[in-house]
Order: C-alpha cells, then sequence, then structure tokens
C-alpha cells in the first residue's frame, strides 16, 4: 500500500510538472523541442484522414438510415448483437411493408377487381424494391461501413495513444533541456561569483546537479526518439488505410449501381404491367394518367443499365420532349435516336433497340407522350422519353 501511494504522489508530480511546461510554452516562456517535418506532415495526414473518415461514415449512415431515430436504435441493436457474438437478423425494409399492406388491402378489396389486381402488382414490385434495398444495406455495412468503423475503432486509437505518448516523452524532454540549462547557469554564476575559494563545497553540489541533468537528458532523448519512430512507423501505414478504403469505395459504388440498376429494371416491368392491365381493361385514361410514362425523368440523367450511355441531351424531362414534339408538323418527320429498349404492350406499338435510329411523326390528336416511329417496313406507337429527337 506503501508502494502504492508513493507511485500515485510520483506521477502526480509528473503530471504537474508537464502541466507547467505545456502552460509555459502555450504562453511562450519556455523552449518547445519541434518535431522532424516528415512526422509533422504524417501527423496532419492521419488527423485529416480520421476526421474525414468520420464525417463520410457517419453520412453514410444517414444516407443509408435516414430517420436519425431508426439510426439510433440500429446502432444499438447493432452493438448489443456484436457483443454477444450474433449476427444481426435482416430487417424488414420500408418498402416491402407498404407492398405487405397492399397484397392486405387488394384481399379485402377483391383481387379481381381492378383496383385490387393493381394493387397486388404494385404491391409484389415495392416488396421487390425493398428486398433490393436490404441487400444494398447489407452490402454497404459489410463492405463499406464496416471497415471505416474498425479504421476508427482500432487502428486509430492505437495511433491516438502513440502521440499522446509522444507528446509526453516531447514534454519530458523539454523539461529534461530546461533543468540542465538552469543547472548550467546557477553552476556558471557560483564560478563567477568573487568568493569561489570559500564556495567550492557548494560548487561541487551544483557541478554534481549538472551532471544528473544531463543524464537524465540523455535518456529523455533516447526516449523520445524512441518513440518517434514508433509513432512515424504507425502514421506511414495510413497510406496502406487509404488503399483499404479506395477498395471499399469502389464495393460501395458498384453496390449503389447494381441497387439502381435493379429499381430501374422494376419500375419499368412495373410501367409495363400496368399499361397492359390499363390496355386490357380499355381504359379510356392517358397513359400519363395510369402510371408515369415508361422512363421516369429520374433516370434520364444516367445510363439506364450498367455499360449503357446515354446522351447527355436524354437528360431534358418528358414535358420539353413533348412541347418539343407539339412544334413539329402535323405532315413533318425527323430522326431521333432510341436511349433505351423498349417492348412493344401490343400491335400498334413499335418495338425498339437502344442506340438505332428511327424516323418519327405525330399526327393530329395524338398522346404527346408518344409519336409513330418508322423503321424500314415497320412502323407504331413509340415512347418520346425513350427517344433523342434529332435536328
Amino acid at each position: 500500500m506503501d508502494f502504492n501511494v508513493k507511485k500515485l504522489a510520483s506521477d502526480a508530480g509528473v503530471f504537474f510538472t508537464r502541466a507547467v511546461q505545456f502552460t509555459e510554452e502555450r504562453l511562450g516562456q519556455a523552449e518547445k523541442t519541434e518535431l522532424d517535418p516528415h512526422l509533422e506532415n504524417l501527423i496532419t495526414r492521419a488527423d485529416g484522414t480520421k476526421n474525414w473518415t468520420e464525417k463520410i461514415l457517419r453520412q453514410t449512415e444517414v444516407l443509408l438510415q435516414p430517420n436519425p431515430i431508426d439510426h439510433t436504435g440500429a446502432r444499438i441493436e447493432e452493438f448489443i448483437y456484436d457483443k454477444l457474438d450474433k449476427k444481426l437478423p435482416s430487417k424488414v425494409t420500408n418498402a416491402e411493408v407498404l407492398g405487405q399492406y397492399m397484397l392486405e388491402a387488394a384481399s379485402e378489396f377483391g383481387p379481381g377487381t381492378p383496383y385490387g389486381s393493381t394493387l397486388i402488382t404494385v404491391g409484389e414490385y415495392q416488396k421487390r424494391l425493398g428486398g433490393a434495398e436490404r441487400e444494398l444495406l447489407h452490402t454497404s455495412a459489410t463492405t463499406f461501413l464496416t471497415p471505416l468503423r474498425n479504421f476508427l475503432e482500432g487502428d486509430w486509437r492505437t495511433i491516438s495513444k502513440e502521440k499522446r505518448l509522444l507528446e509526453n516523452r516531447r514534454l519530458d524532454l523539454d523539461i529534461c533541456k530546461a533543468r540542465l540549462k538552469k543547472a548550467k547557469l546557477a553552476e556558471a554564476k557560483a564560478a563567477a561569483a568573487p568568493d569561489f575559494q570559500e564556495t567550492r563545497p557548494r560548487n561541487y553540489v551544483l557541478s554534481a546537479s549538472a551532471s544528473a541533468a544531463e543524464h537524465e537528458l540523455r535518456v529523455a532523448q533516447t526516449e523520445f526518439d524512441r518513440q518517434a519512430e514508433v509513432t512515424r512507423l504507425l502514421l506511414e501505414g495510413i497510406s496502406s488505410t487509404h488503399l483499404n478504403h479506395l477498395r471499399c469505395l469502389h464495393d460501395f459504388a458498384e453496390a449503389q449501381a447494381t441497387y439502381y440498376a435493379q429499381c430501374h429494371h422494376y419500375m419499368q416491368d412495373l410501367q409495363r404491367e400496368l399499361n397492359r392491365c390499363a390496355n386490357a381493361v380499355g381504359t379510356s385514361l392517358p397513359s400519363s394518367a395510369v402510371c408515369p410514362n415508361p422512363v421516369s425523368s429520374a433516370f434520364m440523367s444516367g445510363p439506364s443499365s450498367p455499360g449503357t450511355t446515354v446522351s447527355s441531351s436524354s437528360s431534358q424531362r418528358p414535358t420539353t420532349l413533348a412541347m418539343e414534339q407539339t412544334q413539329l408538323p402535323v405532315t413533318g418527320t425527323r430522326k431521333a435516336k432510341v436511349l433505351y429498349d423498349y417492348d412493344a404492350h401490343d400491335a400498334s406499338e413499335l418495338s425498339l433497340l437502344a442506340d438505332e435510329l428511327i424516323t418519327v411523326y405525330t399526327i393530329p390528336g395524338m398522346d404527346p407522350d408518344w409519336l409513330i416511329g418508322e423503321r424500314g417496313n415497320e412502323k407504331g406507337k413509340v415512347p418520346v422519353t425513350y427517344l433523342e429527337l434529332l435536328s
């Protein structure tokens, strides 16, 4: 017990001495040992890596789980399952819940009614969208969020610990330098005193004090150099961390691309189903009232699937294309480039292949969302949003 008290008192003394040295450095009253420029650059780079990794991790979690309450609850649940060393169960997404509600509503309203059958169709596709979202969440958590979190909770904690230890070693070194400087100054003053012969015993004490200070300085310098080397090696590992995060970033982008491509595919299929159902019941509603016309404007700014290139002019909204079409003379024709594959729903429509060129024109009273397309001897209605009209 006596040993522990002495150690505690010694640690408190060291802490107080370091605090005094740190404060005097801040006030410009004490000299500070500067780190090697290369080491300083490594520290700055590591701090930037840590700060940006935290921001990217936090914002990615918000992107994948927008509701802050759900996000906090998910993190707590993930923490509990991790501590219990159990696999986190897969959660049902909001789209899957919506799809299930639609199916239950269809069962109550009657699956044979137009409304009930449409609810079943839309509900099934909502569940597919939810499944794609669930796969995105799982893949993103495994390939992107987890490596970033492991860096912050593992490697960075080790680096932070060594950085703090390096700072303490630097403070100890500067304290020893200050002690030696004071001892040398006192020894010089004593040697210059007029009664030097009478104070010789005292001078021996001062000389011994200076020698002890020199020894402490050598030890402190050795400890500082050793810790600086350890810290430098750890900080140079940040380059490997960047390479690892680069691979994770590619995986995350690929997961997003797969997810949005699936969503695009599902929505195209859903629109075809709804158009087919509308044609089957002989509805008099325009296609835009039945469902969004074959491709939503949300997909017009990017490729419809991996490997498909879309012209920049395809970013125009359907309304813009429709307005452009109304300016065509009734008998005038124009060339158009097909942006996406399109399967004809009935004999009145013309199937399209991406990147092919066709001739289009309009006729009086025709729905502005559609044109008449011709390709050789084939002719039929084609959706405007699948086309890039050429001058």
